[in-house]
């Protein structure tokens, strides 16, 4: 079974159990770029569907749609909120026409599972229209953007969520290493002591930062264009159409949404997602700061610091037996490389607006996405495989802070700066211990004054000791 329709360029035939149409299957035969469908990403679907019932609702608030119109097309929205006909999603994420194609995929199924709920056949155009009715007072230009918003809002929460667990993972081996005294290295040479739990529970810090940037980033995005249609001008909408097309969404979604000020500015700038990638720019370089760190603590495990032992989970190489490599914190290095090029892609689309429209919003949504899914499963795969599973090598960690030369650091403000340097050299070129030199050759300090100085409390909460 199939049936025909037609648009300004022509018939096409579809199978009759394919609920979008000719626009959609234009879309679909046009651009092959990802191999990936809008349908991969479901949150972008229910988004449209949360656009095209707010606008149904204040179409029929406003007088231009009949309620039965509007109540099937308020009807159909909810089926694909609730996840239904997801595969009929079938163009690129990355297409041309600023998304056009994707909105009439949209407009299309909402309509014709629309005339299903009314009784009538798929393609009744003049039942039920995919641009006249379900795109009533709406552009792609506007429609697409909102639905982007929210569903990156969406998106944000759960990949928050995924932070959020890691960052209590970090403060969770904090409270465990806490009396684990380790050195504390700049430059890759020795510095001061410290705890290793202090260190730990500065990677949990450092990800509770992150957690409050995408905040920030967030409410950037609940600024919409709802109502703007074309450019800004909002043509083809009913007096009071954007405010309350705005208000229902915010209603039916839970958001508290705004409309710009300035819709003609709104409809344009793409800036809010330049933000928002920047923001997932920002975590993937700290996650690799801190993965390399992790790598370098466990690097050994006889020929490195060896401080630290990660979880070991597979074989590490095919040529030399009982190696285990470091593989989580690898993993989550390399999708951070990824995030940082596609940070590239958002701020090379969004400088490439034109006018009163930017068309390169999908590959903008293209690459945020794959941000947030990368990244997501990358932060659950180092809490659940790495970090909850660490272990620390207590002896090793205090037997390298009281055999190295960085603790003279201590004893500067009993000896001075010259004399702990002069110290110091001696103990490297002679291979001496510090506390043989100042204790029991040189005699400058008592072994009481040196249990004092060197004590654990006093190596990681230093006192200023005279």
């Amino acid at each position: 079974m199939s049936r025909i329709e037609k648009d300004f360029l022509g018939e096409r035939e579809l199978p009759d159990d394919v609920y979008y149409g000719v626009q959609t299957l234009r879309g679909k035969e046009n651009f092959h770029i990802t191999g990936l469908q809008v349908s991969r990403e479901p949150c972008l679907v229910k988004a449209f569907a949360y656009v095209k019932k707010a606008a149904a609702m204040a179409n029929r608030d406003c007088g231009v749609l009949d309620r039965t119109t509007a109540e099937a097309i308020i009807s159909a929205c909810d089926r694909l909120i609730e996840g239904k006909f997801l595969d009929q999603f079938v163009t690129d994420l990355i297409q041309g026409g600023a998304g056009t194609s994707m909105n009439m995929n949209v407009n299309e199924v909402v309509a014709n599972v629309a005339l299903e709920i009314l009784g009538k056949p798929k393609g009744d155009y003049t039942t039920v229209s995919p641009n006249d009715h379900v795109n009533c007072s709406q552009s792609t230009n506007d429609a697409y953007p909102t639905a982007f918003k929210l569903a990156l809002l969406m998106r944000m929460k759960e990949y928050t969520q995924t932070l959020v667990a890691l960052q209590q993972a970090f403060f969770a081996k904090a409270k465990e290493f806490d009396t684990v005294l380790k050195m504390g290295r700049t430059h890759l040479q020795d510095a001061v002591p410290m705890s290793l739990g202090s260190e730990f529970h500065g990677f949990g810090t450092t990800i509770g930062k992150e957690i409050t940037r995408i905040e920030d980033a967030c409410n950037m995005l609940r600024e919409i264009n709802l109502g703007a249609t074309a450019i800004g001008t909002s043509v083809n909408t009913p007096e009071g159409y954007p405010q309350k097309a705005t208000q229902h969404l915010g209603d039916i979604t839970g958001i508290a949404f705004t409309l710009s000020k300035d819709l003609i500015e709104a409809t344009s700038d793409t800036s809010d997602y330049v933000l928002l990638s920047g923001v997932l720019k920002r975590t993937a370089v700290k996650l690799t700061k801190i993965c390399n760190d992790l790598r370098m603590l466990a690097s050994g495990p006889r020929c490195g610091f060896n401080e630290i032992n990660l979880p070991q989970l597979q074989p590490g190489s095919s040529i030399m037996p009982g190696k285990v490599n470091p593989v989580i914190p690898e993993v989550v290095n390399q999708t951070g490389f990824f995030v940082i090029g596609m940070d590239l892609t958002v701020t090379l689309a969004a400088s490439a607006g034109q006018l009163q429209l930017n068309v390169m919003e999908p590959v903008i949504g293209f690459a945020l996405f794959s941000s947030i899914s990368a990244m997501q499963n990358a932060v659950k795969s180092l809490t659940e495989q790495c970090v909850k599973g660490i272990t620390a090598n207590a002896e090793r960690t205090e037997a390298l802070v009281m055999n190295s030369l960085g603790i003279v650091t201590q004893l500067s403000p009993i000896l001075g700066y010259k004399q702990c340097a002069e110290i110091a050299r001696e103990g490297y070129l002679q291979n001496k211990s510090l506390h043989d030199i100042v204790v029991k050759e040189r005699k400058l300090i008592s072994q009481e004054k040196w249990d004092e100085v060197f004590s654990f409390e006093n190596l990681i909460h230093p006192h200023f000791i005279k």
